[in-house]
């Protein structure tokens, strides 16, 4: 017998919960299909929020010819077979599964067919197009970003899981609270446990109790509104920050014990990167060594690296300066015109007598000779302000200061 969540996956817009930006009465992708004036795009968001719905439900509403293509495991040949067939009819649209892992050598086949528009391409990734998919492809494409589902839409797929199998089960309230936190907004999985709590109450009513009981989840990161997963992560981050370790710990903990080391370990590295930085540089290394040991353990000996490696990053010293450094930079490419670089930079030979040739710091003193590194229009922009909370960020900081001094005297 099929799933509950394969037989109730919306055919129409008008049956998908939530996304209304997309498919609702205003969304972009209805206001496309209703003109007939569909294009390639690619979704992306959390696992579970309706990402194959809407790309199925578009084909099925658009009346075209449509396949499925895996990027992790279909082949070339797959592909090809689905172009030629596509010649075939007026529109065809392939829906690819996990797009930022198509090798280069099938989307280099396969984007002259996008670009051309004799195929329609609906991408769906868990994972940020514009870090994880190809510039070639992405440039052909739409993006568009999947809200997670809120809890009172988690609230109506309940109900709606309990009417399509006509079942009079009644769950209650912390119930259902219980059966939405587990589900960590994945649809799929909600629906799965509505269906094992029909098909096994042995009561009218499903209680908290029961459902816990029958399911056998953990009950750390419930409620939305209570202590969401990724309030407990924020927790984390804010604890470590302010050096604060037992509170560090016990937020380690509660993610520990919701067992999503992908998550927890991302922010771990983040936070290395972000909140230590060059307080203490060796970091970033060291808690990517207690990621490795806690995968390669599993649980629940994981715990035993990832404690480690977290009572150290809250008790490190902490600066921020690189990460307001490049975020200085980045925002002066955004919005300034920054002009090229200069061009002594350039591995371009001039035959200017008056042009200002490369000067290579190793054959200068303490290897370092006054030049221009930055292009004109920001020449003496200042991105990088040291903080001097550990011994190895004040040695950077008193050799930024020498170098500066050494500007002043080669003027």
């Amino acid at each position: 017998m099929k799933p509950l969540a394969y037989l109730m996956r919306p055919n129409t817009y008008q049956d998908i919960v939530g996304q209304e930006h997309l498919v609702g009465e205003n969304g972009i992708i209805k206001r496309m299909l209703e003109s007939n004036s569909l294009l390639s795009f690619i979704l992306y968001g959390s696992p579970g929020v309706g990402k194959t719905t809407i790309a199925e439900a578009t084909c099925k509403m658009s009346g075209a010819k449509w396949f499925r293509f895996n990027a992790s495991t279909d082949t070339k040949e797959s592909l090809k077979q689905i172009i030629n067939e596509a010649r075939f009819y007026k529109e065809t649209i392939v829906i690819i599964d996990e797009i930022h892992r198509m090798k280069k050598d099938i989307q280099d086949y396969l984007l002259p067919f996008v670009e051309s528009g004799e195929i329609k391409m609906i991408g769906l990734t868990t994972v940020n197009p514009y870090h994880s998919v190809n510039q070639a492809i992405r440039s052909r494409c739409h993006v568009f970003k999947l809200n997670d589902l809120g809890k009172n839409e988690l609230k109506i797929i309940i109900k709606r899981a309990l009417d399509f199998m006509e079942s009079n089960l009644e769950i209650d309230e912390a119930a259902q609270n219980y059966l939405i936190g587990i589900a960590n907004g994945d649809v799929r999985t909600l629906l799965n446990n509505v269906e094992t709590l029909v098909k096994t109450a042995p009561k009218n009513k499903v209680t908290y109790e029961d459902a816990k009981k029958t399911l056998m989840a953990s009950n750390v990161r419930i409620d939305a509104s209570d202590d969401d997963y990724y309030d407990t992560l924020s927790g984390l981050q804010k604890s470590i920050r302010g050096s604060d370790v037992d509170a560090s710990l016990h937020y380690l903990a509660k993610l520990l014990i919701a067992d999503d080391m992908v998550s927890l370990t991302r922010r771990l590295l983040a936070i290395a990167y972000e909140d230590i930085g060059l307080a203490n540089p060796t970091i970033g290394p060291r808690v990517e060594a207690a990621i490795n040991a806690a995968r390669e353990l599993g649980y629940p000996e994981a715990r035993l690296p990832l404690s480690v490696i977290v009572i150290e990053m809250a008790l490190s010293p902490k600066s921020n300066s690189a990460m307001l450094a490049i975020d200085k930079a980045i925002q002066d490419l955004e919005n300034k015109n920054t002009g090229n670089l200069p061009l002594h930079l350039k591995n371009i030979y001039s035959f200017d007598p008056k042009q200002e040739s490369y000067k290579y710091p190793h054959d200068y003193p303490n290897a370092w000779v006054n030049q221009q590194y930055l292009p004109d229009p920001i020449s003496n922009a200042k991105y990088y302000k040291p903080k001097a909370t550990s011994k190895i960020e004040k040695s950077l900081k008193e050799r930024l200061e020498q170098i500066e001094k050494w500007k002043q005297e080669t003027k």
